[in-house]
């Protein structure tokens, strides 16, 4: 199979780590950029990195997409908040053969995305383990870890996806195919505690692991985790799993999620499909998830207060 051809659309601290890995290694990739387009243009686009930083000179940058061509792949990084713009700014990349992978936080979002694309259009689920935040205009730090997992959703080249994968792993990405469901609750596993306790407890993951309550917390938030995915048939999303999960938080270096950091930049958070989408399909499972709500509640007050100002 010939080279691929990228486009990346949301190109915050997820779209440029992983589609600059790409570029840096040679692949074509074409990054679409909002506020930071004039900075890259003129600056580059920079990865300050815990394996090695590295920097684009001249990315293939672009500020609306009619100009982009159209891509075998498109690397979706977008907020969730912001998914009605899929339709605006994904399909028109899209043509007969494109895999849209969609490397964003939560559950539920490649059914809806879908509606947005045209018919038949191909998804995969990216799941990043990884702790980058983009600290300026087309300057992205990437502080931890960065494997990814590719799941099919609605795929049906498997040798295009094997390309997909194939690429990352020549880009020095830790990249394995998983399973869907159970990729997708794995991901819900740090994202539903961490990212929403570091805004309810004002706290980074270090503190919140570093402190006897703060960990109760975060254990008894992983315990609905486990119960809403073995009801929704996922496999492996256990106990023991929780257990990896606040290993591997403990070890790595402090840091503040992104629901923290729209927090901090009284920005819309990502409530819908982090928890409002999968309290609501546990819901109809039969298994209740209380203090998953009582912390959703939470964040929509503390959301409220700001955004009504």
């Amino acid at each position: 199979m010939e080279g691929l051809r990228y486009a990346v659309v949301g190109s915050g601290a997820i779209g440029c780590y992983y589609g600059g890995r790409l570029a840096e290694h040679g692949a074509d990739v074409h990054f679409l950029f909002h506020s930071d387009y004039e900075a890259v243009c003129a600056n580059g686009l920079t990865v300050k990195s815990v394996g090695g930083d590295f920097k684009i000179e001249k990315p293939q940058a672009y500020k609306d997409v009619r100009q982009m061509p159209k891509a075998d792949v498109v690397i979706v990084g977008l907020k969730t908040t912001r998914q009605e713009l899929i339709k605006e700014l994904v399909a028109p990349l899209v043509h007969s053969q494109t895999i849209v992978l969609l490397i964003q936080n939560g559950i539920g979002v490649e059914a809806d995305a879908a509606e947005q694309l045209p018919e038949g259009t191909q998804i995969a689920a990216g799941l990043a383990f990884i702790c980058s935040t983009k600290v300026a205009p087309g300057v992205v730090n990437h502080t931890c870890y960065g494997s990814l997992g590719v799941a099919p959703y609605s795929v049906r080249d498997d040798e295009r996806l094997g390309k997909v994968i194939s690429d990352f792993k020549e880009s020095e990405v830790e990249v394995t195919k998983v399973d869907y469901l159970t990729a997708r609750w794995r991901k819900a596993m740090w994202n539903m505690p961490f990212n929403g306790l570091s805004v309810a407890l004002m706290a980074q993951t270090d503190e919140m692991l570093g402190d006897a309550a703060g960990e109760r917390i975060v254990r008894d938030l992983m315990k609905e985790v486990v119960m809403a995915a073995q009801a929704l048939g996922a496999v492996k999303v256990d106990e023991a799993f929780a257990e990896k999960m606040i290993a591997t938080t403990r070890v790595m270096a402090p840091y503040s999620p992104s629901m923290r950091v729209d927090y901090d930049n009284k920005r819309e958070m990502e409530l819908k499909y982090l928890y409002e989408k999968p309290i609501e399909m546990a819901e109809r499972a039969g298994v209740q998830m209380p203090k998953m709500r009582m912390l959703l509640a939470q964040l929509q007050f503390q959301q409220n207060r700001y955004l009504r100002k």
